[in-house]
């Protein structure tokens, strides 16, 4: 069994981690990953406050092993620098009635009607979706909930560092770069996932191959590093670890899993796409994140208008993406974030499943390798 200091740290047997997946790490497929030895971790961000602490029951009641939630706190929204106008002049706000006109002309041509509020916003008499009072609330409830691992899959989570760690708990952050890694260590945090460009959702500019080994070098000898970006399988793993990595943040293998919280249409557009699958748009959150090229992207990509920044076009995407989920038009026109290694993915299969394959493939690549160098 291949062990690192991370299984330690988090009371894991593999150091192979559930990517916190928005909408797909559901507390089941968190659940599932937890127990078949690895770190569940699941995708909070756009669950709201009441919803989030129904989550954490719930996985509490699926699990005793330890397991995570990952949220966004991004240091545009916060510090409300995502007010500032736009590269052609206007603020973002302004936008919004024009670019709601572009989308409603797009799903009227699709045939798809708009879904009614309540099953677009979630809790639409809590903190408005993205915002800073959205974010702190979440923290408020996993604080107060006291869960074993956070991690910040954007911004710094330095100000809940103090309040985290004082119950016991660990904290994580996503970086995509040497700088960002250097400042969330500064903060206090146990451990950092470096993500590269190879990776689905908010990414880097820089290659996984990349970036792994330099924030192990920058930041290694302080805390561990774990690394992400297009890991699908035991050969990835096992690469991540001989780059100075301790292991592995996995999202996009588990996308087609039994467990995973997308509709049909979405694994089935994971199963089925190439490692040219995917493309990396602002289109769905505002910030650069990659994800399966669809109607959506192509619509944002032809139109030449740019994307309103975080939580802006969120208001313009959300409505739109739910009502094609809604439709049956998940497939086509919202398939999902998802990383270049999904030309791997063949089938929909359990997560204990995937996860034995990643673990069998890590300790065959290792084996294998040691018996090159030695024959």
């Amino acid at each position: 069994m291949i062990r690192t200091e991370i299984c330690d740290m988090f009371g894991i047997e593999h150091p192979i981690l559930l990517a916190g997946m928005g909408g797909a790490s559901t507390p089941e497929l968190a659940a599932a990953v937890s127990n078949a030895g690895g770190l569940g971790v699941m995708g909070a961000s756009s669950v709201g406050p009441r919803a989030l602490r129904n989550w954490i029951h719930r996985c509490r009641d699926l699990t005793d092993k330890p397991f995570g939630i990952d949220t966004l706190l991004p240091a545009s929204v916060r510090r409300g620098t995502n007010l500032a106008p736009m590269s052609n002049g206007p603020l973002p706000q302004d936008l919004i009635p024009e670019y709601r006109a572009m989308v409603s002309s797009f799903l009227d041509q699709q045939g798809i009607p708009i879904a009614d509020n309540k099953e677009i916003w979630p809790e639409e008499d809590g903190p408005p979706l993205f915002s800073k009072e959205f974010f702190e609330s979440q923290m408020d409830i996993i604080i107060d909930e006291k869960v074993p691992i956070y991690v910040s899959g954007l911004g710094n989570p330095g100000p809940w560092v103090e309040r985290i760690h004082s119950y016991g708990g660990k904290v994580m952050a996503v970086v995509g770069a040497v700088r960002h890694a250097r400042q969330v260590v500064e903060a206090g945090i146990d451990a950092v996932i470096a993500q590269g460009h190879d990776g689905g959702g908010h990414n880097s500019p820089i290659g996984t191959m990349a970036l792994i080994p330099q924030v192990v070098d920058a930041v290694g000898n302080q805390v561990s590093v774990i690394g992400a970006g297009g890991i699908t399988d035991g050969r990835g793993v096992a690469a991540a670890i001989m780059l100075g990595a301790k292991g592995a943040w996995i999202g996009s293998a588990f996308l087609a899993s039994e467990e995973a919280g997308l509709f049909e249409g979405q694994k089935q557009a994971i199963v089925e796409a190439s490692e040219e699958g995917t493309t990396v748009s602002r289109s769905v959150t505002g910030k650069p994140a990659r994800m399966i090229k669809s109607k959506w992207t192509q619509l944002w990509e032809e139109s030449g208008k740019e994307p309103l920044p975080m939580p802006f076009q969120t208001q313009i995407s959300r409505p739109a993406l739910v009502s094609a989920n809604l439709a049956s038009r998940s497939q086509d026109i919202n398939p999902g974030f998802a990383g270049q290694g999904i030309g791997m993915i063949k089938a929909i299969r359990p997560a204990a499943e995937i996860m034995a394959e990643i673990v069998d493939g890590l300790e065959s690549t290792f084996t294998h390798q040691l018996n090159a160098l030695s024959g």
